[in-house]
C-alpha cells in the first residue's frame, strides 16, 4: 500500500486499534525493513531486534551496509531478508516502515530521506543521535517525515504522571532542572550528542521550548580553544572538549543547567535529570526502572532526620506499577515502536518525532556556538545551523 493510499484509508475508516485479540488476523501487519552497519554502530541498541512478535508489525528484510558482512544476522532477525544495498532492498521489499538503525550518526540524513523517498514508506524509527546539525534537521523536517526517535525513555508512561504531580505542587515550586550525562571516557561534548541527547529531550518535555543558551567548554579542566576540535566518535562530526557546563532558559521560566565531565566519579551515577523544587526533588534516571524517585522536603534545607527517595510509578506516589513488564518494554523499543505503529494509524506524530530530535540538535549546537562566542547567550532558534565548530578560528 503506498503512502497517500494509506493516509486516504485511515482517514476514512479512522484509527485501526493497535490490538484486536478477537480479530487478530484481519488487519494486515507493517512491513519493517531495518539498516545498519556492521562496524559502524551496527544496529544500535537492539533496533533489528525490537520488531520480533510485536503486535501490528512484521520484520521482513534487513539491509547492513558493510559489504564483507554475513548474512548470519539472519540468526537474529529469523526470516527476515538480507541485503548489502539499501536502495535495492527498498525497491524490492517497499516496507512501510523503516528502522534506521546504526548509531554511527552520519549517514542518518541520507537513509531518512532516501527511505522517504519511497512511496511505499510510511514512517521512520531512528536511532540516536537523531543526526549530526540543525541543518539536517531541518531539511528531515521541512519534508514532513513521519519519524520517531529511539529516546526510549520519551515513551515512558509515567511522564505524564510527573508533569501533573509537578504542576499539582508535589514538590512545591519548580525552581531549576539538572541534567547530567553518563559522564564515562566520552565525558564533554561526545556525551552531550549521545547520550545527552536523552536528558535534553525529557527537559524540553518537562519545560518547553528552549529560548537562549549560554555555555563554557573545557579541554582538561582549561577553557577549550580552536587547537582542541577533532572529529568526534561516531560520525558526530566536529567537537570540542572533555568537559561542558550549560545553561538555557526555558519556555516556562525555570532554567534547565546541562553539565558532563569526563570519568567524573562513578560511572553513569549522574545520568539523568533532576526537578528540583522548594519543597522536593524528583529525580529521573535515563534508561533505569523504576524511571522516577521523588524527595520531598526544601532541598537546600539541612535536617536532622533521613530523607527517604520513593519511587513513582504511573499510578502515583509509592504505588505498585500496574503494567506488567514495563522497564523491558521500555527497554525493547516494544512501547517506541507500539507508539509509531499508533502514530501512523491515527494520522498523529510519534511522541518523540522529528520536530522533537529538531529542538534536541539546536539545543546541543547552541552549546558549541555560545562557548565559540566566549560565552555568549544564544537566543534559540539560532541562526547557525551548521556545525558551530566549522569556522571557529
Amino acid at each position: 500500500m503506498q503512502r497517500r493510499e494509506f493516509l486516504a484509508t485511515t482517514a476514512i475508516l479512522g484509527a485501526v486499534p493497535l490490538l484486536r485479540a478477537d480479530e487478530p488476523k484481519k488487519k494486515p501487519n507493517l512491513r519493517v525493513a531495518v539498516v545498519g552497519q556492521t562496524g559502524r554502530g551496527n544496529f544500535g541498541h537492539g533496533l533489528d531486534t525490537m520488531w520480533l512478535d510485536l503486535p501490528g508489525a512484521e520484520l521482513v528484510a534487513v539491509a547492513d551496509l558493510d559489504p564483507n558482512s554475513k548474512p548470519s544476522l539472519l540468526v537474529r532477525t529469523q526470516k527476515a531478508a538480507f541485503y548489502h544495498d539499501y536502495a535495492k532492498m527498498l525497491a524490492e521489499v517497499k516496507p512501510d516502515i523503516v528502522a534506521v538503525a546504526m548509531r554511527f550518526v552520519d549517514k542518518h540524513r541520507e537513509l531518512i530521506l532516501r527511505a522517504f523517498e519511497t512511496e511505499e514508506v510510511l514512517g521512520i524509527y531512528c536511532e540516536k543521535s537523531f543526526c549530526r546539525t540543525p541543518a539536517e534537521a531541518d531539511e528531515i523536517v521541512k519534508r514532513g517525515v513521519t519519524l520517531a526517535i529511539a529516546h526510549r525513555n520519551r515513551y515512558h508512561p509515567v511522564l505524564p504522571v510527573i508533569k501533573n504531580l509537578v504542576k499539582a505542587g508535589a514538590i512545591g515550586m519548580l525552581l531549576e532542572l539538572r541534567g547530567r550525562g553518563k559522564e564515562d571516557h566520552r565525558g564533554g561534548g561526545l556525551d552531550l550528542h549521545v547520550l545527552g541527547s536523552h536528558v535534553l529531550n525529557l527537559a524540553h518535555y518537562f519545560a518547553g521550548e528552549p529560548q537562549a543558551c549560554s555555555a563554557a567548554i573545557y579541554q582538561d579542566r582549561r577553557l577549550a580553544t580552536p587547537k582542541d576540535v577533532v572529529e568526534g566518535a561516531e560520525g558526530i562530526g566536529l567537537l570540542v572538549g572533555n568537559e561542558l557546563h550549560a545553561r538555557y532558559e526555558m519556555a516556562n521560566g525555570v532554567p534547565f543547567y546541562f553539565d558532563s565531565i569526563e570519568n567524573a566519579g562513578t560511572k553513569a551515577a549522574g545520568f539523568g535529570l533532576q526537578l528540583v523544587g522548594n519543597a522536593g526533588i524528583i529525580d529521573l534516571r535515563v534508561d533505569v526502572e523504576p524511571l522516577a524517585q521523588i524527595c520531598l522536603g526544601n532541598p537546600t534545607q539541612p535536617t536532622k532526620e533521613p530523607r527517604t527517595w520513593v519511587p513513582i510509578s504511573t499510578a502515583g506516589i509509592g504505588k505498585p506499577e500496574p503494567i506488567a513488564n514495563l522497564g523491558r518494554d521500555i527497554a525493547s523499543h516494544r512501547i517506541a515502536a507500539l507508539d509509531l505503529i499508533e502514530a501512523l494509524q491515527k494520522g498523529r506524530k510519534p511522541l518523540c518525532n522529528a520536530e522533537e530530535g529538531q529542538v534536541v540538535m539546536e539545543m546541543i549546537n547552541a552549546v558549541f556556538e555560545s562557548h565559540v562566542n566566549d560565552g555568549k547567550r544564544i537566543a534559540l532558534p539560532s541562526k547557525v545551523r551548521g556545525n558551530a565548530l566549522e569556522n571557529w578560528k
